[in-house]
């Protein structure tokens, strides 16, 4: 029994358990929802785990007390609002809005501070039966705006690098479940940047530009209490310069109980406009007056700096000089970094910072070269949050004059000709002496040589030569960098004031003036020399009376051409007169007409150097010669004269000289008279002659006609003619009807048999060039009669390259015959007798056969078988 009790609770408490695992659920947000008056609330009521249908309807209720409320609205029930709400819900001031069948959403456009209160969502049940809950509460909080913002800067205009405090006061009305925040930001032109805020809470957010001014301790924010909040900005740059505002706002918590916060209320105020004054505007940098020293004074020169917070800043002072010539150039005397330290001068050049705001440069033994433009350059550096520096501001002193006083040196320069040529290639020698030397001291001289050509030159041109500076060191001109190197010019130095120029070989284009131009060098402080006097000679005048080369050349013929083939010789003769060891090259030239187009034939160089040049063609390089066969001759030959070397050949000479580095250098050219190549041209001619090894011959042997050809006019070596051969055999009673080759060979080599006798067997081959030979095997009867061979010319034109057709001409006949009388009297009893020994013999055959036969088949050798061999083979 107590069995059936437990089971039976527990089957109670199973359908409790699934009745309240599906019971209706009806969810508000958490509250207490706080709002300021005015503003809009949005409050969401859900259903879940309800039967029926699926969409479902819903009902707020303000609720005044836990049992009454006020019909607010209904989303199936128009006449559900109760008539004090019937204006705002007719106005839309409350909605309701469905989001989904099992959600809605009611809103109150503005908030009033009578609606604070606790709202009840309701739904009508739908179930089978009552299960779970049907509404739920939520309080809203309506707050008035009392939230107020005083902001306030320290220090409307400050220095860069100072400190300021921006100051922002917030108040309000202290309300439960809401939260405070205060953002700095400032304004330029249409760009809002915030610098920090702090709240809701303790939170706090840094602006992303700001970030690293508050890693380096730029930004410090400071809370007193009561509301007040107060941000310093330290070190503060031109970049900051802008309006700052002060922001407020109030944040009360998500619905649902989370983190979040929602904003609902904000007042922003400017705190004013902050004005920062760069350090480059307050800084001041000046120098004393004029100075005036004789050399070997020492020289102070002191630099003043003003700017405000002076110990605070960094310093680095450059010490400039500037040329007082007029020239734009600086140059660094002196550069002390904000530490000290120097990174540009020397151990001559010192400086000491007497006061804080005064710096002092000390130069002793002062030189010509220390006068100058003087300035002091200041270069401010702060320190950042950061532990770094960086520059705020730069300024430059104007410019003093330095003047070093020194007697000038004194000098006399004068230039003298030991050595002028008389004619071209002798040497030139001048002197450059230094006299009266005074005030020179620890100075130096160098010396400079210029060229100037002659006066009746079309344009004056002045050339440097070289010159020696006053470390000793030569540098060369650029026109006269080869002639130095190679010796031909020297210059050298003799003593401290002695400096000669010396040219070995003097040419034509030395002729000119020369001049030296002497400048003497004082040393400065750095080692560096300059320039403090210099003085050019009187010019000196190199001249000769130079006579013009003069060059001819006589042509002479040596040996004609008279025909095709032969060979053309001619010499030139060459006079040069006002040449100094002259050497010669000679170009012959072609000219097929008179005064027509000129073309190179072959040309020998100064070095006797023999060269086709374009006239002549590689394949005729051993058909032309040159050559020098006498001091002043030389003598030009063409072998196998053709029709296209005709024409007019002259000597083309040109007079070379060597100069001092035994370059040979061009001079005068001259051409010779013309001397003329001339033939009559008749072309190649030949006749045909023919032969026989034997001509009465027997038959069945072999018959060997030569057919022979002799060419005038053409070389027999040269192999530019060539022939078509034909062989024709022409008995008596062909003779009338013309003859038809036997067999021919053009002039490519190539055979064919063409006709004529198809039973004759011959053979034609080519011995050598002017040889054709006829074979004719196993002669007959019918070969017999008479031969005769035609040949064509063929002539191949060097200029052309091509073949041209010849005349055709017909060798004399010669006569083959055929020995036949002691045949025919020997055919008939050769014929007989050949035939009786057939007959016999096949007689003597027969007759062996059958004796053979007959005699030996009853052979006496021969032993019968026995009868017992044969019984025993039965």
């Amino acid at each position: 029994m107590r069995e059936e009790n437990g089971a039976f609770h527990l089957f109670i408490l199973f359908v409790v358990f699934a009745v309240l695992c599906e019971s209706r659920v009806v969810k508000v947000p958490t509250g207490p929802l706080v709002r300021v008056e005015g503003q809009s609330v949005s409050i969401r009521c859900d259903v879940s785990d309800y039967e029926g249908p699926p969409e479902q309807d819903f009902e707020w209720k303000l609720m005044l007390n836990s049992e009454n409320g006020i019909q607010l609205i209904s989303t199936f029930d128009p006449a559900y609002t109760n008539p004090s709400m019937k204006d705002r819900v007719k106005s839309g001031d409350i909605s309701i809005k469905k989001l989904a069948d099992d959600a809605v959403e009611l809103t109150i456009r503005e908030v009033r501070a009578s609606d604070s209160a606790t709202y009840r969502c309701s739904t009508p049940s739908t179930d089978s039966f009552v299960k779970g809950n049907y509404d739920a509460d939520v309080e809203l909080k309506v707050i008035g705006d009392s939230l107020k913002v005083a902001p306030a800067i320290s220090q409307p205009t400050v220095s860069e690098h100072k400190s300021v405090t921006l100051q922002c006061n917030i108040t309000r009305a202290y309300t439960a479940h809401t939260s405070l925040s205060v953002t700095w930001s400032v304004r330029k032109g249409d760009t809002s940047l915030d610098l920090l805020t702090f709240g809701p809470e303790d939170g706090m957010k840094v602006g992303q530009v700001f970030a690293q001014r508050y890693a380096d301790g730029e930004l410090i924010l400071g809370l007193s209490g009561g509301g007040s909040y107060a941000l310093v900005l330290k070190g503060v740059k031109p970049k900051d310069q802008g309006a700052y505002v002060c922001t407020g706002r109030e944040w009360t918590r998500q619905p649902g109980g989370g983190n979040d916060w929602q904003k609902i209320l904000e007042r922003s105020e400017k705190m004013g406009t902050l004005t920062v004054t760069p350090l480059a505007q307050s800084l001041v940098v000046s120098m004393e007056k004029n100075v005036t020293l004789n050399v070997g004074d020492s020289l102070n020169l002191t630099c003043s700096v003003a700017a405000a917070g002076l110990l605070s800043l960094g310093m680095e002072v450059i010490w400039l000089v500037k040329e007082s010539d007029g020239s734009d150039s600086q140059r660094v005397l002196l550069h002390v970094g904000r530490d000290g330290q120097v990174l540009i001068g020397s151990e001559l050049v010192g400086m000491s910072r007497v006061q804080p705001d005064t710096f002092r440069l000390l130069l002793p033994k002062v030189q010509p070269s220390d006068s100058g433009l003087y300035s002091c350059q200041v270069k401010c550096w702060l320190p950042q949050g950061s532990g770094e520096w960086y520059q705020a501001a730069e300024k430059t002193s104007d410019l003093i004059q330095v003047q070093v006083t020194q007697l000038e040196p004194e000098f006399k320069v004068g230039l003298t000709a030991v050595q002028i040529p008389q004619f071209t290639d002798d040497p030139t020698e001048l002197v450059c002496e230094v006299t009266d030397l005074l005030n020179m001291q620890d100075s130096r001289l160098s010396v400079t040589w210029s060229y100037t050509n002659m006066p009746e030159a079309i344009s004056q041109t002045v050339n440097t030569i070289a010159s020696i500076d006053h470390r000793g060191v030569l540098k060369p001109g650029d026109l006269y960098r080869q002639q130095l190197d190679s010796g031909n010019f020297a210059m050298t130095r003799s003593g401290l004031s002695t400096f000669r120029l010396q040219v070995l070989h003097t040419q034509n284009k030395d002729m000119g003036n020369y001049t030296c131009s002497v400048a003497a060098w004082t040393r400065g402080h750095q080692g560096e020399w300059s320039k403090a006097k210099e003085l050019k000679s009187i010019p000196v005048s190199v001249q000769w009376s130079s006579k013009t080369p003069v060059l001819s050349v006589v042509a002479n013929q040596v040996r004609g051409a008279s025909t095709g083939g032969s060979t053309f010789e001619m010499s030139c003769q060459v006079t040069g007169q006002n040449m100094q060891n002259p050497g010669y090259s000679v170009l012959i030239r072609f000219e097929e007409t008179t005064g027509g187009k000129s073309r190179k034939v072959l040309s020998l160089t100064v070095d006797s150097i023999m060269q086709l040049e374009e006239g002549i063609g590689p394949n005729r390089a051993d058909s032309v010669a040159l050559e020098k066969t006498g001091p002043q001759e030389y003598r030009f030959r063409l072998y196998g004269a053709q029709v296209s070397d005709r024409g007019f050949y002259y000597c083309d000479v040109t007079a070379w000289t060597r100069d001092q580095s035994n370059t040979w250098n061009s001079g005068v050219s001259a051409e010779s008279n013309k001397i003329q190549l001339a033939f009559s041209d008749t072309g190649p001619v030949f006749n045909v002659s023919i032969n026989s090894s034997n001509s009465w011959v027997v038959p069945g042997s072999t018959v060997k006609m030569t057919c022979i050809m002799s060419v005038k006019g053409a070389t027999s070596n040269t192999g530019e003619v060539a022939y078509d051969v034909q062989w024709f055999q022409s008995p008596a009673q062909m003779m009338e009807n013309g003859a038809v080759p036997l067999i021919s060979m053009d002039h490519w080599g190539v055979v064919k048999k063409s006709g004529g006798n198809e039973s004759t067997q011959c053979t034609l081959e080519r011995t050598d060039r002017d040889t054709f030979v006829l074979s004719v095997y196993h002669v007959r009867d019918r070969d017999r009669g008479e031969y005769y061979c035609t040949a064509k010319l063929w002539h191949f034109s060097p200029d052309t390259r091509l073949w041209s057709e010849g005349q055709k001409v017909t060798s004399a006949p010669v006569f083959l015959s055929i020995n036949l009388a002691l045949w025919d009297s020997m055919r008939n009893p050769v014929l007989y007798g050949i035939g009786a020994a057939l007959v016999v013999g096949l007689l003597s055959i027969v007759l062996g056969l059958i004796t053979s036969r007959c005699c030996f088949s009853r052979n006496p050798m021969h032993t019968p078988r026995s009868k017992l061999m044969e019984l025993e083979m039965d």
